[in-house]
């Protein structure tokens, strides 16, 4: 997703817009070293992408990933399509969440890692991934868990907001334009959302299947793309030890939750 960027005195939005992409790339790029100079990074985000192979839904249609980053889930899920708001090398197809491409009812999942924090009007984008997936296709989020340590991760550690106190617009206005993508980020809305007993939004024709709740200290102290790694890698198989008996304690120690949800019209 963009990152923020404050609007100069004669520039229009268009331009705006096309220097938030320039830059999120030039984020995007800096992330692929990271990618390729942390073998604990890859061996982690390989685990994640296990847990989410997991659920998938078994039908015959294709699985899009969208916001794909450099994280390479193909090798997990072969013949993923991966997608992004822009183009690189690695990038299957350039797709908008709120406007994809594909044809009705012609996607068995749509996988989001990191992304659903960054949807301003995530009800709207639930109307399109029901539109795309065929009946009992699944949406799979991989997303920020707010326990007492993620407070501590995502809220002091992190530069994107949790914002826990801001509303969620659940649709977008009648005149919104989908192509006009803004910056938006909201880390806690998963937790907000799918960790209570009733949730109050209409799901737009989704039930949830389940929410799981992961330590991820493993992730959290590799440093992930942008930070120090605080062990060496020879220590990863500690680490995960260590993940494994605190996801005994989601309130605690939960950084990650796993939400999927399933077409049921």
């Amino acid at each position: 997703m963009m990152v923020p960027r404050s609007k100069l005195k004669g520039e229009t939005s268009e331009e705006m817009a096309a220097g938030s992409i320039d830059r999120h790339n030039q984020e995007i790029l800096k992330n692929a070293e990271a990618w390729h100079q942390k073998p604990a990074l890859r061996a982690i985000y390989k685990t994640f992408h296990q847990t989410i192979a997991n659920y998938l839904a078994p039908l015959p249609q294709p699985t899009v990933e969208l916001g794909s980053g450099v994280a390479d889930i193909q090798r997990v899920i072969p013949g993923c399509i991966r997608t992004d708001i822009f183009p690189n090398p690695w990038i299957d197809r350039v797709e908008n969440a709120y406007a994809l491409s594909f044809a009705s009812g012609s996607l068995s999942n749509l996988v989001l890692f990191d992304v659903f924090h960054h949807l301003r009007y995530p009800g709207t984008a639930f109307e399109e991934f029901d539109r795309v997936l065929a009946p009992g296709g699944r949406v799979i989020l991989f997303e920020p868990c707010v326990s007492l340590l993620g407070l501590l991760v995502y809220g002091a550690l992190h530069p994107e907001p949790l914002a826990l106190n801001q509303p969620i617009q659940w649709h977008a206005p009648p005149d919104w334009d989908p192509t006009q993508i803004d910056y938006y980020a909201a880390q806690g809305n998963a937790s907000r959302l799918f960790l209570k007993a009733n949730i109050p939004q209409d799901l737009n024709g989704f039930r949830v299947v389940t929410t799981q709740r992961y330590a991820a200290i493993s992730y959290v102290a590799s440093g992930g793309y942008s930070k120090p790694q605080l062990y060496p890698t020879s220590w990863l198989p500690l680490m995960t030890a260590i993940d494994r008996l605190c996801d005994h304690l989601p309130q605690l120690f939960a950084t990650r939750l796993l939400v999927v949800l399933e077409k049921v019209t």
